[in-house]
């Protein structure tokens, strides 16, 4: 299976996700959000194919990173080859952010015609969702451009059947790492 990439793998990012991580940049997204930061990643046809087992192999090799984060382009474009990176990631016990320019509410609507959108959430921790709006641009934003984009728990939002957001203060964010601090 194939996913095409805009770049290589990043080690050691502390800007996509909670602690060090590890970003998989996908290529392609038609949510074409005006001022997008990534916006060399809209292009269906730019970047890269790789294959992903070779993406597997990397993660497999990595060194302390706290987990990974898919982001883009739109990840969620790519269900399938995401997906397998996903439940490989999970089984390693990886920590896995993603960012979707979709809604939690969009995402559910795909998994209602595609049942790998929903299997993808059952295998991830948290999914920064909504397209960046300049109008609603926030530097104070954490890990996020614009204040209509959410931190969603996922698992508890699975489990609770409604959406449960990360609260940002207070160094509650910190439980989202592993307890001991054992690096994958």
């Amino acid at each position: 299976m194939k996913i095409r990439l805009a770049a290589p793998l990043q080690r050691d990012s502390v800007v996509d996700g909670l602690g060090v991580r590890t970003v998989i940049w996908t290529q392609g997204c038609s949510h074409n959000c005006p001022f997008c930061h990534n916006a060399f990643t809209q292009d269906f046809d730019g970047g890269f194919l790789e294959d992903v087992e070779n993406i597997k192999e990397e993660l497999e090799e990595l060194k302390e990173q706290d987990g990974i984060t898919l982001s883009g382009g739109d990840p969620l474009f790519q269900i399938g080859p995401v997906l397998e990176i996903a439940k490989y990631a999970k089984k390693k016990k990886m920590n896995i952010w993603c960012y979707t320019g979709f809604t939690w509410e969009e995402v559910l609507e795909l998994g209602a015609k595609n049942p790998k959108y929903l299997e993808f959430l059952n295998n991830i921790d948290v999914l920064v969702d909504g397209k960046f709006i300049m109008k609603l641009r926030d530097p104070n934003c954490l890990f996020r451009g614009s204040s209509n984009q959410r931190l969603i728990d996922v698992p508890k939002t699975l489990k609770e059947g409604k959406i449960v957001l990360i609260p940002e203060s207070d160094g509650i964010m910190e439980k989202f790492l592993p307890k001991e601090k054992t690096f994958i």
